[in-house]
């Protein structure tokens, strides 16, 4: 270890046991190093070994099930992590090894407030009062760009926005100033200009307060705008190594460069997206993708709409001291129309109001004003009775695939249900059959068939979300960010199967993301929100190439740019 490197990671062996005789191998014998004061991304997509090598960092992962292998090491500051007690490990990783998770809701107790939790911290770690632990909190929420944070000190982190729960999470890490803060994906499903302010604010942080960052990501996008080394991860191994400005402009590794060019760009739209196995197997050249055969977008005079929306408005009532109530128009004369066979791509920052247009379409929220007609019929005024017929016909892929399947379920009973429900198939056998046939699309094995939910990653869970709607092959599908948790690799396996599904069955896609580089490669049209209302329109490749409004041209400024390799 040289005298700079703050963390060595030497020969980690980590694996699962499956049961009393046998385990899985998660990661391979590793190694990596993170300087003091520099960032170090690990790269690489799920089941790479990077989240679990990060754990093991901390001294997280679950006692009962891993074995870490003899002859691993981790040391911090020269100090051997693996065997040490565990009262002296939880006191070392409190207050100078922290962590920020991926996904703060899960982080964040719901039942306190986030001054209290971050207070906890500073009272266990930094032997502070109550008074001193508040008037510190006060200064981190500030530091960390909380908005108010004399009033915000008090919320609940249900009351916060996904961006604002991620920078409690950040003044929760940094509460202690730590020497190494680990960040384990977390701007993944952050809207694209919060992102942008989120990994300014680690980069700032890290220079403030002279700390080393390991910087845990599947997007080599964001790689190159806060990291100094880059460390690409597959199956447990590392396939390469240097510094950012190296592996991304010119990648040793087949992986790497795969990696690097199969997310849409924003200049090419192939047929089909490349996948990580067509650049591996040589089928397919890195930096190709104008030389594929490209896909035109945009609606057609004569389209005829399947889905025309007018004014449609949806406001909720929000609780104002004792006995009042304020209105809050969260969607504001919305209107648009979608042919069948076309994709209206709809963009915006979280409380821009896009998932609730697409909720109120489904009839899970009521709409308050306009009309939804689809094949002639309103949606917003019919009947609950009349509305059962077109239930199977307009579905929804949630963004949160944790809280939207049955955990009691396996995969096979989830697939199966809505099939039997709407008595689509001649029996059981044909049933599973398409099933099967829909695990194999998403990319699933045969066997997760018989799994439950928990047996799998996010993006795999996701997977089995979208594999749930398309058995009733709806025509019109929202898709709520369901592609925004994937692996860049997974993402285009599903973007390409929601393609050929187009294709195939004509369906007509309101696809909800903040990645927009994804919405202009499946868009033909994108509809620009911001509080609540329309504030652009257009078809795709004339949006992105001439942005009108202020709104759109800072959504358009906000998108990572790769390095060329």
């Amino acid at each position: 270890m040289t005298d700079h490197d703050l963390l060595e990671v030497r020969d980690l062996r980590v694996a699962f046991r499956t049961d009393k005789h046998n385990t899985v191998e998660a990661v391979k014998g590793i190694s990596f190093s993170v300087p003091a004061d520099a960032t170090v991304a690990l790269v690489g997509e799920s089941g790479s070994g990077k989240s679990v090598s990060s754990l093991a960092v901390m001294g997280l992962l679950p006692a009962d099930t891993t074995v870490i292998e003899a002859g691993s090491s981790i040391r911090f500051d020269g100090r051997e992590l693996l065997g040490l007690p565990l009262a002296e490990r939880r006191r070392l990783c409190g207050k100078d090894i922290a962590m920020i998770f991926q996904e703060p809701m899960s982080s964040l107790n719901p039942v306190f407030t986030v001054g209290f939790q971050i207070g906890e911290v500073l009272r266990l770690h930094m032997g502070m009062d109550k008074r001193q632990a508040r008037a510190r909190t006060l200064a981190l929420l500030e530091e960390v760009g909380i908005p108010d944070p004399a009033s915000k000190i008090d919320a609940y982190p249900s009351q916060m926005s996904g961006g604002q729960q991620q920078r409690v999470m950040i003044a929760m890490a940094i509460a202690c100033e730590p020497r190494l803060l680990i960040a384990d994906e977390p701007t993944t499903a952050l809207d694209v200009t919060i992102q942008k302010q989120i990994m300014a604010l680690i980069a700032g942080l890290q220079k403030k307060h002279r700390m080393a960052v390991l910087f845990i990501t599947h997007d080599l996008g964001l790689v190159g705008e806060i990291a100094d080394r880059v460390i690409v991860m597959r199956h447990g191994e590392v396939r390469e190594e240097g510094a950012a400005s190296e592996v991304l402009v010119h990648p040793a590794d087949d992986y790497t460069r795969a990696l690097l060019h199969c997310r849409p760009t924003l200049d090419a739209r192939p047929l089909r997206l490349p996948v990580i196995e067509d650049y591996l197997g040589g089928h397919v050249q890195p930096g190709s993708a104008l030389q594929l055969p490209q896909r035109t977008r945009g609606y057609a005079p004569g389209d005829e709409p399947l889905l025309e929306v007018r004014n449609l408005a949806k406001s909720f009532h929000v609780r104002e001291g004792l006995f009042g109530k304020r209105e809050f128009k969260a969607v504001k004369d919305v209107s648009f129309t979608l042919p069948r066979g076309k994709t209206l791509g709809v963009v915006g920052e979280s409380g821009s109001g896009k998932t609730t247009v697409g909720l109120t379409l489904l009839r899970l929220h009521r709409a308050t004003g306009g009309s939804a007609l689809f094949d002639g019929r309103d949606l917003v005024t019919m009947s609950d009775r009349d509305y059962q017929a077109y239930k199977r016909r307009i579905q929804i892929i949630f963004q949160n695939p944790y809280a939207s399947l049955n955990p009691r379920f396996t995969v096979g009973q989830i697939l199966l249900e809505p099939m039997r429900i709407h008595r689509i198939g001649a029996n059981d056998a044909e049933r599973v059959a398409h099933a099967h046939d829909l695990l194999k699309r998403v990319g699933l094995p045969e066997q997760a068939f018989y799994r439950y939910p928990h047996e799998f990653s996010g993006g795999q869970r996701q997977r089995i979300a979208i594999a749930r709607c398309l058995t009733m092959k709806p025509e019109i599908l929202v898709c709520d960010e369901s592609v925004s948790a994937l692996d860049v690799s997974v993402q285009a396996q599903v973007l390409n199967l929601l393609q050929d599904l187009q294709n195939e069955y004509k369906m007509s896609y309101i696809f909800i993301s903040h990645d927009l580089s994804v919405v202009k490669y499946i868009s033909d049209r994108v509809m620009v929100m911001h509080h609540g209302s329309v504030v652009e329109m257009a078809d795709a490749d004339e949006l992105y190439r001439n942005p009108q409004h202020p709104y759109t041209q800072s959504l358009l400024a906000a998108i990572p740019r790769t390095p060329s390799v």
